[in-house]
């Protein structure tokens, strides 16, 4: 297994999450690895499908225990992106109540947060994203060339409820907030069927809508964690141009990208 060299941003999420890798679409989390290479680690944790409520016992494991921390890299950044499928229509297995649904996240946040928690980790910082608009009128007709034609399962209005409430939890606990909703949708001019140029299928990012996102996470870790923006990180191992080849062994051990607090 790898050794404990060096530590990690968490990206933990449903498909649109998952898909932040996906060869061809300019995944945001494929762009936050290359941008954080050799500084910290990025690491996919999104599940097509899940809500929050399927997502918390995933974490619970997923996530190290303070007791399991002691021998493992830092997950310095949290990134939760959950929402898209919580909003499903009440007639989706999928869909979570809005009220649940801000538990929900609010109950995430405490399980890193909360010195009480098993889970608690005071080095690691974290930044809450809205769900995107759903495009409707991709959406019905992604559903309807299906075999069978399936019933629209997203309504714009009740997704919108849904980011608002992750901007109110984000507040409340004083984390990081990414608010991708109004950003796409300022950026679709406020028409609807132009968050086509953002959404493959009216509810997934293409690569612009990956765009957006990648640009939207530098920007809030600039605002709210500046510290750890990977222009004021230091490479883990040094450049090879600093190698001492009389000393290979001593020019090369490892060191931190950044000076944590004392605990």
């Amino acid at each position: 297994m790898s050794a404990n060299v060096q530590n990690s941003i968490m990206l933990f999420g449903d498909s649109i999450t998952q898909g932040g890798w996906e060869p061809g679409m300019n995944g945001f989390g494929a762009s936050l690895a290359h941008r954080y290479a050799r500084k910290l680690d990025v690491i996919n944790r999104g599940f097509s499908g899940y809500n929050t409520e399927w997502g918390i016992p995933v974490f619970e494991q997923l996530f190290a225990t303070r007791e399991q921390q002691k021998d493992l890299p830092t997950v310095r950044l949290l990134i939760i992106w959950f929402g898209a499928n919580d909003s499903c229509l009440v007639q989706s297995p999928q869909h979570v109540p809005l009220p649940k649904f801000g538990s929900n996240l609010k109950h995430l946040v405490n399980l890193v947060q909360s010195p009480k928690s098993d889970y608690y980790s005071p080095n690691t910082r974290i930044i809450l994203v809205t769900p995107p608009p759903v495009n409707t009128y991709q959406r019905r007709a992604n559903l309807d060339a299906r075999d069978p034609p399936l019933l629209l399962d997203r309504d714009f209005e009740n997704t919108r409820n849904y980011a608002e409430t992750v901007k109110d939890i984000a507040k409340e606990e004083a984390v990081g907030i990414i608010d991708i909703w109004t950003k796409m949708w300022d950026a679709a001019g406020h028409d609807e069927q132009s968050l086509s140029k953002f959404l493959y299928d009216g509810l997934h990012l293409n690569g612009a809508g990956y765009q957006l996102m990648y640009d939207a996470v530098l920007e809030t870790i600039v605002k709210t964690y500046p510290e750890l923006h990977p222009d004021r990180l230091q490479m883990v191992f040094p450049g090879w141009a600093s190698i001492d080849r009389a000393n290979v062994a001593a020019s090369v051990q490892k060191r931190a990208a950044e000076q944590l607090p004392e605990e």
